[in-house]
C-alpha cells in the first residue's frame, strides 16, 4: 500500500517506520522543518517504571521495540541505563516496600536498594536519601536527533519520503483512496492516511475528527551543561511516586496524608525527572499544567526547586543552566487508554493524545495500529 503519515513528531515516525518494515510504501508530511513539538521537548525517557497494570505490556514491549531500533538506527542513542528513584523519607521507602511486594516487581526489574547499594550503581549519587527504588527496565533516547536518524534509515529503504516544511490542510477520501492538500497546493495520494497531530488539536484535526477526548497540559524543563560525570542511571524523586499509577496504594495514600509536597512543587504540580546526555549535560524537569489559556512565559520557581533537589540527591552543585523551555503535548481524558485511535472518514485514521508517554510507548502504539489495521 501507499500510505501517507501526516505529522512528523514521534508517533508520526513510529508510525512511518512500522509501515516501511512491513513493505509498504510511505509519504510523511511535517508542517516544520523538523519536530518542534513535545517529541524533541522531553527527557527521551523509555519509562517502564510506575506505569499502570493495563498499560505496562505496551511498555515492555516498547523498550523491546526501541532496543530493536537501536540495532538497525545506532544514532538514536538507545540506552538500556534503567532509573533510580531516590527516596528522602520514611513514607516514601514505604511506598518503594509496598511496589516490591507486588507481584509484577520481577516483570518490571525493581529493586529496592540502601545507599550503599545505590552507590555502586550509580556512583554521582552522593547526597542524601535513604533509599533508591532501581528499574533495570527504564531507558533512554535522544529526543532532538532520534527522528532524523530514523528518517534516513527508512529514506535508504526507497520507500519513504518526508515532506518539511508541508502543513496538510485538507484530506478526503473516496473509492479511489485518501487525497492531501498541502499549503503549497499540491496534492498527495495514498490508499491510507494516518494523522498524528500531536498537540495541534485545532485546524486539521478538529476538521477531520471535530473535538477529540483529549486535553493538552504544558511542562517546563531545562538542561545543564556537561556534568563532567558520568550520571549511569535515569533519576527521579519522591514526588514521582505521587504521578505515576504503577505506585497507588495504602502506603501511597499514608504518603500524601502525612508528607505535602514542598508548596512550589505542588502548586506547579511538580515530580524530578533527570536523564543525562549523550554530550554530559542533564535535562531536568518537570512541571503540569493542564488549564488553558497557558501562559507564554515561564516561571523560575519550578526551576530553582528542581535545581535545589538535583543537588541535594548528587551532593554537589550543578554545572550552569543552559537552556530551559516549556512544552505541551496531548492526553486522553479517560486515563485507562493508551492513546486515542479513531477513524473519522474512510481509509483516515486519528491517533493522538499519549499523554507524556509518546517517547516510551510510540513505538508500541504504531505496531498496534498497524496490527489493528491489517497493514
Amino acid at each position: 500500500m501507499r500510505i501517507a503519515i501526516v505529522g512528523g513528531g514521534i508517533l508520526g515516525t513510529a508510525h512511518a517506520d512500522e509501515a516501511v518494515r512491513r513493505g509498504h510504501e510511505v509519504i510523511q508530511l511535517e508542517r516544520e522543518h523538523e519536530a518542534r513539538g513535545a517529541t524533541v521537548r522531553n527527557f527521551g525517557l523509555v519509562w517502564v517504571s510506575g506505569r499502570a497494570e493495563f498499560e505496562l505490556e505496551a511498555a515492555l514491549r516498547s523498550r523491546q521495540l526501541w532496543q530493536d531500533l537501536a540495532s538497525r538506527v545506532p544514532e538514536i542513542g538507545f540506552r538500556p541505563a534503567g532509573s533510580l528513584t531516590l527516596l528522602r523519607t520514611p513514607e516514601e521507602v514505604a511506598v518503594a516496600e509496598q511496589t516490591m511486594a507486588r507481584p509484577d516487581a520481577d516483570v518490571r526489574g525493581f529493586a529496592l536498594l540502601d545507599p550503599e547499594q545505590v552507590l555502586a550503581v550509580n556512583p554521582a549519587l552522593r547526597g542524601k536519601y535513604l533509599a533508591g527504588l532501581h528499574c533495570t527496565l527504564d531507558g533512554a533516547v535522544e529526543s532532538r536527533i532520534a527522528l532524523p536518524a530514523i528518517r534516513r534509515q527508512l529514506a535508504a529503504s526507497g520507500r519513504y519520503t518526508f515532506h518539511s516544511g508541508t502543513e496538510a490542510r485538507e484530506v478526503t477520501s473516496n473509492s479511489t483512496g485518501v487525497h492531501i492538500r498541502d499549503d503549497h497546493g499540491r496534492t498527495f495520494d495514498a490508499d491510507l492516511a494516518i494523522v498524528c497531530p500531536g498537540a495541534t488539536l485545532g485546524g486539521l484535526a478538529r476538521d477531520l475528527a471535530g473535538e477529540l477526548p483529549l486535553r493538552r497540559v504544558r511542562l517546563q524543563m531545562m538542561q545543564t551543561a556537561p556534568l563532567g560525570e558520568d550520571l549511569t542511571t535515569a533519576i527521579a524523586d519522591g514526588d514521582s511516586l505521587r504521578y505515576y499509577p504503577g505506585f497507588a496504594g495504602t502506603a501511597l495514600d499514608a504518603l500524601k496524608a502525612a508528607q505535602p509536597q514542598a508548596p512550589t512543587a505542588e502548586a506547579h504540580r511538580m515530580q524530578l525527572l533527570c536523564v543525562q546526555r549523550l554530550h554530559g549535560g542533564l535535562t531536568i524537569g518537570d512541571t503540569h499544567e493542564y488549564d488553558e489559556p497557558f501562559d507564554f512565559d515561564v516561571d523560575e520557581a519550578p526551576y530553582q526547586h528542581l535545581t535545589g533537589v538535583v543537588e541535594e540527591l548528587l551532593g554537589r552543585t550543578l554545572p550552569p543552566i543552559v537552556k530551559r523551555w516549556a512544552g505541551v503535548y496531548s492526553q486522553h481524558l479517560d486515563p485507562g487508554e493508551l492513546v486515542h485511535r479513531g477513524q473519522p472518514t474512510d481509509n483516515v485514521w486519528v491517533v493522538a493524545g499519549p499523554g507524556g508517554r509518546g517517547m516510551t510507548l510510540g513505538p508500541a502504539l504504531a505496531e498496534q495500529t498497524a496490527d489493528q489495521l491489517g497493514l
